[in-house]
């Protein structure tokens, strides 16, 4: 009488689990998951390259900065009176609290494209808004003495386009104090800590959007708009 085969033994390791020596079934995976191919991994990471794609996004970032600053810096040259007329009715912190939303979602759209996948969608919003801070900054003549090129172009109405150039640079200031703080925690806190939570996504976008509160309260409030 033949004898049944006997079972396939379990495949087993000893691992440390909680601190005490246990065995434990580890999987054998008797099939390759990864198919053959001739092609070498030079040949893959080609492939998922798409520079096509990288130069269409280049090309459209620097379209953003270039083409939007130039046509609002000839509107500001050429129709200020207009200009004036139009954003008269408008309060100084009106005007900053839009300069440095545009800055806010331009960051945030990068940032997103950067940790989402597909990173499309937000590449377009991070564009557009680039596009339109670039826009405002031209109107204002941002520049590092952009107080002596609005009060050259606008005169006594000088005060609406510093605070956009305010809303601005206070945006851009937030972002970069925001970079230094993540990083500072990057470096500070170990991996095992129970403060690396603040490493994580979701804490450092809440830490940025509590800097850019702070840095737009300060531009708001701080008497900066009444300075300039």
């Amino acid at each position: 009488m033949e004898q049944e085969p006997n079972e396939q033994e379990p495949n087993e390791a000893t691992e440390i689990v909680g601190g005490k020596v246990e065995t434990v079934e580890v999987s054998k995976h008797p099939e390759a998951s990864i198919p053959e191919t001739d092609l070498s991994l030079a040949d893959i990471e080609r492939r998922r390259s798409h520079p096509l794609r990288w130069a269409l996004i280049i090309l459209a970032v620097l379209c953003a900065i270039i083409a939007p600053y130039w046509f609002g810096r000839s509107l500001a040259v050429n129709n200020t009176d207009s200009i004036v007329a139009v954003l008269g009715g408008v309060s100084p912190q009106g005007i900053a609290l839009v300069g440095w939303v545009t800055v806010v979602i331009a960051y945030v759209g990068l940032a997103m494209a950067v940790v989402v996948s597909p990173s499309w969608p937000w590449l377009i919003v991070f564009v557009i808004g680039l596009a339109g801070e670039q826009f405002i900054a031209g109107l204002s003549m941002l520049n590092l003495n952009f107080w002596y090129s609005t009060y050259v172009v606008y005169g006594k109405q000088a005060g609406l386009a510093n605070a956009a150039n305010l809303g601005i640079m206070g945006a851009a200031i937030g972002i970069a104090v925001y970079a230094l703080m993540f990083v500072g925690l990057l470096v500070i806190i170990r991996k095992t800590s129970p403060l690396n939570v603040l490493t994580k996504s979701w804490a450092s976008f809440i830490l940025y959007f509590v800097i850019e509160t702070i840095a737009l309260l300060v531009v708001l409030f701080g008497g900066l708009l009444t300075t300039v």
